[in-house]
């Protein structure tokens, strides 16, 4: 496309999505639910070609050299859009935010104040690889009475296009407007920095993908972002842990996927625990071919690389991870918060002072005791799907569903009072 011709395009993408956005504003749950099941429908009618389109995106990935890591975050399996499906039910099943009143009270002047939840109106979603945010993202939008555009990665143009037509079919079925969900057709990387500076059209931004995208989205975005920056996860064993819980919570969160932003990085042991536990852990993960990294004392105790500084603070996203012997729940502390990404962190410890100060004091969207921190997603929460997971503190923090895709607007209710002087 030409400049010319590319910012027409998405001109006209957020003009349509303006427009839907106010039908979708008005549209009774009852349409909105029919809408999501027909695409679930959809989904599971057109698994086939989903999957023909998804295998020429992995080929095309695997000819330009992607990494495992992101190969894997585009592949869709039979289990994947089973799991695509469910969440669409899910979220049909989940109660409509829009409308609900909340903390209404009287004045006394006799008028009642409250607070009325309303949609955000028009979400623009940029991401990379997974195609099933395809879904998860315009479930959400779409439950919550917004319209979206969503701006996939290139890597996965045919899985998001084949994706689009399933959706387009539940929106047909319903009499809701197609252009309430749309994929932006082009690869061309400027039509990123078009949606992102388009404030009479979209009223807000959500960046999934690597740390990289998310900080130029946020420093060029003329439009509001909710940021879902790296996911550098820690696990920490406490003195007072149950060796069998730890060792098991560790392996999980690091092994379960390792593409995935709740993925274990950082592997912290109180130093009596590393000594009784490393070397049970060294052969589980070298059985799952983890590299490990770790500090002095871990090297002292166990055969594994030397962990750097950068270490720490990296997200791996890949079966390497960093381990680092600290002497208590302080140190532990004020490592995750020094060296963490405010994503998801967990203590493993039979200690009830401990768990209620770690929840207290480590500074990330989700907060854990005896828990694996494969667990923070919205899936898992309860939300159906997520938008993505928040590292902000203003608006929406943590897994991002139906709800965090709202806001509030006051509301008064009078019987014909007037303000004296």
């Amino acid at each position: 496309m030409t400049s010319t011709t590319l910012i027409d395009y998405m001109t006209t993408l957020g003009q349509q999505a303006r427009a839907a956005s106010a039908q979708m504003a008005k549209s009774e749950t009852a349409q909105k639910n029919r809408a999501l099941l027909a695409t679930a429908a959809a989904v599971l009618e057109m698994q086939e070609s989903l999957l023909a389109a998804n295998q020429a995106d992995l080929d095309a990935g695997r000819a330009k050299g992607l990494s495992a890591a992101l190969l894997d975050r585009l592949e869709l399996t039979p289990a994947r859009i089973a799991a695509m499906v469910v969440g669409l039910e899910q979220v049909a099943a989940l109660p409509d935010p829009i409308g609900s009143i909340s903390e209404l009270d009287y004045r006394p002047s006799g008028i009642q104040i409250g607070k009325m939840r309303v949609p955000l109106g028009v979400i623009g979603i940029i991401y990379e690889s997974r195609p099933n945010v395809t879904i998860e993202a315009a479930s959400l939008c779409l439950k919550s009475g917004n319209a979206v555009i969503l701006r996939g990665g290139s890597e996965a143009i045919r899985s998001n296009a084949a994706l689009a037509l399933c959706i387009q079919q539940g929106l047909r079925a319903s009499g809701l407007p197609e252009t309430a969900v749309q994929v932006v057709a082009t690869t061309d990387r400027a039509a990123v920095h078009q949606l992102i500076t388009m404030p009479e059209y979209v009223d807000v931004i959500v960046p999934r993908g690597g740390k990289g995208l998310i900080a130029r989205v946020s420093a060029d975005a003329r439009v509001p972002v909710i940021k879902h920056l790296d996911g550098n996860c820690h696990v920490y064993i406490d003195v007072n842990a149950d060796p069998e819980k730890a060792v098991r919570i560790a392996i999980n969160a690091k092994t379960r996927r390792y593409g995935v932003c709740n993925a274990l990085e950082t592997l912290l042991l109180e130093a009596t625990q590393a000594n009784a536990l490393l070397p049970e852990l060294k052969r589980q993960f070298d059985a799952k071919g983890v590299e490990l990294r770790g500090c002095e004392q871990t090297q002292a105790i166990i055969d594994c690389s030397a962990a750097t500084q950068e270490d720490w603070a990296t997200e791996y996203l890949a079966p390497i991870l960093a381990i680092k012997v600290v002497a208590n729940l302080d140190q532990a502390i004020d490592h995750i918060n020094m060296y963490g990404s405010h994503h998801t962190d967990s203590i493993v410890t039979e200690n009830y002072s401990s768990g209620r100060r770690f929840l207290r004091e480590v500074d990330s969207a989700s907060v854990m005791i005896n828990a694996s921190t494969a667990f923070a997603d919205g899936f898992e929460y309860g939300l159906g799907a997520e938008i993505g997971i928040s590292t902000d503190k203003i608006h929406a923090r943590g897994p991002v569903g139906l709800v965090g895709l709202t806001s509030q607007k006051y509301i008064v209710l009078g019987d014909g009072q007037i303000r004296e002087s």
